[in-house]
């Protein structure tokens, strides 16, 4: 009996050691389980910066390109200005200051086409317009672009006295003699 009873008694204790190992077990399972929930975020939050920085640097890149690109499409369009006698006006060319008995034809055919614009509207053609209506005119899409581009060379033609801009900041018909020091430097 007293065998028994020592079996009994060594039985029972690997039971409870069995027991508690059966509970670290779980323990750490659930553990292990809220870990891998844990580092999954992490790594897509790491992901996510990845790919923000990949798409932040295409994004300088292209700009840098285009910027590159703008630049020297200016230097060319000045150099073949230079190199170009004024009466063949070409896209890019310095727009001169306006003076009395000089002709439209000096100007590049963009910068005519805004001019006639304001010359089709003729007696109407005093009603001042935004540089909306007149890229609608030239029939250009009226995108937030195309009508900056049209706003751009209007701001010119006023600078050298070709139309004038209002006080609304609408531009209208109109010559004025205008002092530049240095006609030659802007295009």
């Amino acid at each position: 009996m007293i065998e028994g009873c020592a079996m009994a008694s060594v039985l029972g204790m690997l039971e409870e050691r069995e027991a508690a190992a059966r509970v670290r077990v779980e323990g750490l399972r659930e553990e292990a389980a809220r870990l891998a929930g844990v580092l999954e975020a992490a790594e897509i939050e790491l992901d996510r910066r990845v790919i923000a920085r990949e798409e932040l640097m295409e994004v300088l890149a292209a700009s840098a390109a285009v910027t590159e690109a703008e630049t020297e499409a200016e230097t060319a369009a000045e150099t073949a200005a230079e190199s170009v006698s004024s009466s063949a006006p070409v896209p890019g060319s310095i727009v001169p200051p306006w003076r009395e008995g000089l002709p439209v034809t000096v100007l590049a055919p963009d910068y005519q086409r805004i001019l006639g614009v304001f010359d089709e509207r003729q007696p109407a053609g005093r009603q001042p317009l935004k540089a909306r209506e007149i890229t609608a005119r030239l029939g250009l899409e009226t995108s937030s672009a195309k009508v900056e581009g049209v706003r751009s060379k209007a701001r010119r033609l006023v600078g050298r006295g070709w139309l004038l801009l209002e006080a609304s900041g609408a531009f209208s018909a109109g010559r004025r003699p205008v002092a530049v020091p240095d006609a030659g430097s802007s295009a």
